[in-house]
């Protein structure tokens, strides 16, 4: 089985919970074989009149006893094998996490957030099943069809056997064609339940948005048409998955109708007894759930195996940034731009071109330029988000030679995008600086000045942002980025244009705070808003990907050039 290959690497160290558990629901399986040979032979001994008090009791006996000791093994065999399926869940999920942490921007802008959710969610959720009901499915089918057809068969009759089990080769062949088609279906079900769960994560988030444009009526339009393409696929599963259960009670009643027709002609040829007919049909009538087993197995398998392939598919996918450095430098005195040029995977032209820099250590340096220069990309390159070739050293080294986590272990980044989780402020601030004190982190509070924020929220540092921070303000949220950046106190700062919602005054206070506490480290700062930058050591003006200017504030100011006429217009509108 395909599946359990792919699963190879759990089972081989789960083999003793499995053994275990299989062992004992085949124990379990020949003790339930044996109350229709007890009854059997008790409907002949009052046949025969040689039924006695003594007797009666040891069969009644023997039968509470039989439901005792498949009760108690039964119990084992289900907490060991299901707990082992959910521990499989747990771990797949744990994998498929730390997967994800390890990617780079390029996979996220090839799988959505939905589908990424749903192989987290329903997906694993299948596989779980098969781990579990599916591996029970199997060896109980399997154990007591065996052994009641070896009864069956050597016991009591076996032309009466055969004749029975006519119908079976159908019922396979059946089977096989319909777990074939439900596989094809059910991955298309799971990739359409993936796209409905992007539109959900889309219209929440972007929820004021809709609003501002009156487009609540389209959004619900758009959503209506993607559940009914996921309602349109289920109903495409559930078509063949409804035909299971009729296939098997057509050829199991068959196969009851050959039983008791052919049996009947053989008690009455004296071939077997009443109390052999009696068992025999109620072997037969167990087979029932076997032969349903088999059906049902068939589906959840071919489940699961369309969901570990989803699965697979994405956990084969390698990181295009993966730590093969083996350099541990403790700290990054001097960072070298050597003609630095970087092109997006996918993109027609480079994103930077030629780009020079000599950064040492304890220096500000200002990016500036129009939307689209490059701005971004070029800190991202000090993040190592994307591969890079030797045009990035650090000490002298190129920073693929340095290990990943070194690299960012450096960097304390504050980007456009002010991610706050659903925790408390404090939460939020303390992400990434477990170890901090109190007295830490309200230095870091009053350095991105957000303390006078915080003696107006309702619960102070206790209270909780909400999703993305929804209930702060944009210069807010602004500023609890930065002092979570503060905090770490990393030897590079990259302030990616987050000081934007904050007014000239705020801009000022912080600026200030950051120059004096980070007078012997490295900062970075991208900046529309051209005086955040003028105190910097230096500053480059990017344009198309290119440096077009160089230089400090008074250099750039003389040159007359792109920096000056910006700067002049802003204090003019200011």
């Amino acid at each position: 089985m395909k599946l359990i290959k792919q699963l190879d690497w759990f089972i081989k160290r789960q083999k003793r919970t499995y053994i275990f558990a299989i062992i004992l629901l085949m124990i379990t399986g020949v003790v339930d074989m044996l109350p229709p040979w007890i009854i059997g032979q008790a409907i002949d001994a009052i046949r025969e009149g040689s039924l006695t008090t003594e007797r009666l009791v040891l069969i009644v006996g023997s039968l509470l006893s039989i439901m005792v000791l498949s009760y108690v093994m039964s119990y084992l065999w289900i907490a060991r094998l299901f707990g082992t399926a959910f521990l499989l869940e747990k771990k797949l999920r744990a994998r498929f996490f730390g997967h994800l942490l390890r990617q780079t921007p390029r996979f996220y802008q090839q799988h959505r957030t939905g589908d990424l959710m749903a192989l987290a969610t329903n997906d694993l959720k299948a596989v779980e099943r098969t781990a579990g009901f599916g591996v029970m499915t199997l060896v109980d089918s399997f154990n007591m069809t065996l052994i009641a057809l070896t009864i069956m068969g050597v016991f009591i009759d076996w032309k009466l056997t055969l004749a029975a089990l006519l119908p079976m080769p159908l019922l396979a062949w059946s089977m096989n064609k319909l777990g074939r088609q439900i596989h094809a279906r059910f991955t298309a079900a799971q990739d359409a339940f993936g796209v409905m769960n992007d539109q959900v994560v889309e219209s929440i988030s972007g929820l004021r948005v809709v609003r501002s444009f009156v487009q609540e009526d389209a959004d619900t339009k758009k959503f209506d048409t993607i559940t009914d393409d996921v309602m349109s696929k289920n109903m495409h599963v559930a078509k063949i998955d409804v035909l299971f259960e009729p296939v098997i009670k057509l050829l199991v009643g068959l196969s009851y109708l050959i039983g008791l027709s052919f049996g009947t002609y053989l008690v009455f040829t004296n071939d077997i007894t009443l109390g052999q007919l009696v068992s025999f049909n109620i072997y037969l009538g167990m087979l029932i759930w076997p032969m349903y087993a088999f059906g049902e197995l068939i589906n959840v398998v071919q489940r699961g195996t369309a969901s570990l392939e989803r699965i697979e598919a994405t956990m084969n996918e390698t990181p295009d940034v993966v730590s093969t450095g083996t350099v541990d430098i403790d700290v990054p005195e001097k960072i070298t731009f050597k003609s630095l040029s970087f092109q997006y995977p996918g993109a027609t032209r480079a994103s930077l071109e030629d780009i020079v820099l000599h950064v040492s250590r304890g220096e500000t340096i200002g990016i500036v330029g129009p939307t689209g220069a490059g701005k971004t990309t070029l800190l991202r390159q000090l993040l190592r988000e994307y591969p890079i070739d030797d045009s990035l050293l650090v000490n002298g080294i190129p920073i693929h030679d340095i290990k990943l986590e070194t690299v960012r272990g450096w960097s304390g980044y504050v980007s456009q995008e002010h991610l706050l989780f659903s925790k408390t402020v404090r939460d939020n601030i303390l992400f990434g600086s477990n170890d901090a004190t109190e007295q830490d982190l309200e230095t870091a509070i009053r350095l991105a000045a957000f303390d006078t924020d915080i003696e107006h929220l309702e619960n102070g540092l206790d209270t909780v942002v909400g999703e993305q921070g929804v209930m702060l303000s944009g210069g807010q949220k602004q500023r609890l980025s930065i002092a979570r950046a503060l905090l770490k106190d990393p030897e590079i700062l990259l302030l990616d244009d987050s000081l934007s919602a904050v007014d000239a005054k705020t801009e000022a206070r912080i600026i200030d705070s950051v120059r004096t506490s980070r007078a012997e480290q490295t900062t970075f700062i991208v900046a529309h808003r051209l005086s955040a930058v003028a105190h910097a050591d230096q500053i480059l003006v990017l344009q198309d990907g290119r440096v077009t200017e160089r230089g400090t504030h008074d250099q750039l100011m003389e040159r007359h050039g792109w920096y000056y006429e910006q700067y002049v217009r802003q204090g003019e509108s200011e």
